[in-house]
């Protein structure tokens, strides 16, 4: 699909997310987790996707799950806490200045690979839901509820082609997670043929609550894995 020349992926990816409508009936005591509603924080949303994606470049996608409540559940930019919005990104918020597990080990990885500019140009982080799930005040991840992930399944393969078709991503992709989530995205993509090949990597949070001490080893892997199809 061509794309006009005057939008740039910034444009493409706030157009994607001003657009979201889930138009799916929630299980009973689950609640949808929308950033993009408020226009406040939309700013914010928009603040970043032009400072990083102001071009035309094709990049790598990496599908995180689903937002979380303490991070891209409240900033609505995957895997980036209020406190890296602010600190990192350098885009001033009001949120309480948090740190958020996952985001940590992003951005940690992000300085190693040469910083926010550098990682950006190269790679989309998405998710496979971008919409995120509470219940009982807690984080839902997509896949937890059976009726959760059969009445979702229409919005997230929508989101999914929706997002190839604006953007246009290099041909193989990285998904966060070797478990639940890479086997629902491999049987999305087998489907669908969205990519040409799924690379799966360590989840930033089983990473930071199991294997911390081994943070730079994990690094390095991602590292590596982005390199082996460059």
């Amino acid at each position: 699909m061509a794309r006009p020349s005057n939008k740039t992926q910034a444009d493409r990816i706030i157009s994607f997310l001003k657009n979201l409508k889930p138009d799916f009936k929630l299980p009973l005591g689950v609640e949808i987790l929308n950033p993009f509603e408020d226009k406040k924080n939309f700013a914010l949303v928009k603040a970043f996707y032009k400072k990083y994606y102001s071009d035309s470049n094709r990049r790598y996608f990496i599908f995180g799950i689903n937002p979380g409540r303490l991070g891209g559940g409240i900033t609505g930019i995957p895997f980036t806490d209020p406190e890296k919005l602010q600190n990192i990104c350098g885009i001033a918020n009001q949120f309480p200045q948090k740190k958020e597990l996952s985001a940590s080990f992003i951005y940690a990885m992000i300085e190693k690979m040469g910083g926010a500019e550098t990682f950006y140009k190269d790679y989309f982080i998405t998710a496979v839901c971008p919409l995120g799930f509470i219940k009982d005040n807690r984080n839902l991840n997509y896949y937890d509820d059976p009726k959760l992930i059969i009445a979702s399944e229409s919005f997230i393969l929508d989101c999914i082609k929706v997002q190839c078709l604006k953007l246009d991503p290099e041909p193989v992709c990285f998904c966060l997670g070797e478990g639940d989530n890479f086997r629902y995205l491999n049987k999305l993509n087998k489907d669908n043929h969205y990519f040409e090949r799924i690379i799966a990597l360590p989840h930033p949070r089983w990473i930071m609550q199991y294997r911390r001490k081994k943070l730079n080893e994990f690094i390095q892997l991602y590292q590596d894995r982005f390199q082996s199809v460059r």
